[in-house]
């Protein structure tokens, strides 16, 4: 996939499986990955300290190895959104979006005029250091389309929200951060907990409404499996610690039992 690709695969009903990378932003991950058959990655800011050199890195890591890569970003900053799709990637993933408000200023930091406030430097990363001469507004066009917005429902007031967010122009992908929602329903971890399978439901069933993907976190390969018969599209099996860690430890079982 290229260009477009990730963005093709949004309101597809195929199950998109992928992974974040939280340590090793290696140059052989996307390679790795892609040999593996994951149809994308997540590239971690939030919680590892990553900068934005470590990112514009592993996005020509992922462009090398033809795998979309979405740069969860570590605020809802204009900033962190627009260097985000500076660098390249192919899509954002913007944390604790609530209210359509909030929803509208991610859209605004996001994508081109007329659609956004987009900051304009051209010719670089994210048109792959192309010398082109055409007028502004096709290639304004074509990043728009280009790049995915994902926003992750992380508490109670986005799970409300989520209908009126998954219907917003742009609007590409609802997240849900399955962690911070229960901490916010002041019942950490407690994801069998009535309230929470009630947001989460809403959450799947805006993104379906409206046409949109909706993708969610596993801790492993078979709760990967469990959200997809729930009806997520974008399914990460854990993250780059945990998958070495499993590997391992199922390999020292199996060695020394």
């Amino acid at each position: 996939m290229t260009g477009n690709g990730l963005r093709a695969l949004v309101g597809t009903r195929p199950t998109k499986i992928g992974t974040f990378l939280f340590e090793f932003a290696t140059p052989g991950i996307g390679q790795i990955l892609k040999a593996a058959g994951a149809d994308f990655a997540v590239l971690d800011m939030e919680h590892t300290g990553f900068g934005f050199d470590t990112v514009r890195q592993v996005v020509r890591y992922m462009q090398a190895a033809n795998l979309p890569l979405v740069v969860r970003v570590p605020s809802q900053s204009r900033h962190h959104i627009s260097r985000a799709l500076d660098t390249g990637a192919d899509g954002v993933m913007v944390p604790i979006v609530s209210s359509v408000e909030q929803a509208r200023a991610v859209l605004d930091a996001a994508k081109y005029w007329p659609d956004g406030t987009r900051g304009v430097a051209l010719g670089l990363a994210h048109e792959r250091f192309a010398m082109r001469s055409e007028p502004l507004l096709p290639r304004f066009t074509e990043q728009n389309a280009r790049t995915a917005i994902i926003l992750q429902v992380e508490n109670p007031r986005g799970a409300a929200a989520a209908d009126e967010i998954a219907a917003l122009p742009g609007v590409d992908m609802l997240w849900l951060g399955h962690n911070d929602l229960s901490v916010a329903m002041n019942k950490p971890g407690a994801f069998t907990d009535p309230d929470f399978a009630k947001h989460e439901r809403a959450t799947i069933a805006a993104a379906r409404k409206h046409g949109k993907s909706v993708g969610r976190l596993s801790v492993d390969a078979a709760e990967g499996r469990r959200f997809a018969e729930m009806g997520y599209d974008f399914v990460a099996i854990a993250g780059d610690v945990w998958l070495l860690q499993q590997a391992f430890a199922a390999g020292l079982a199996t060695v020394r039992p």
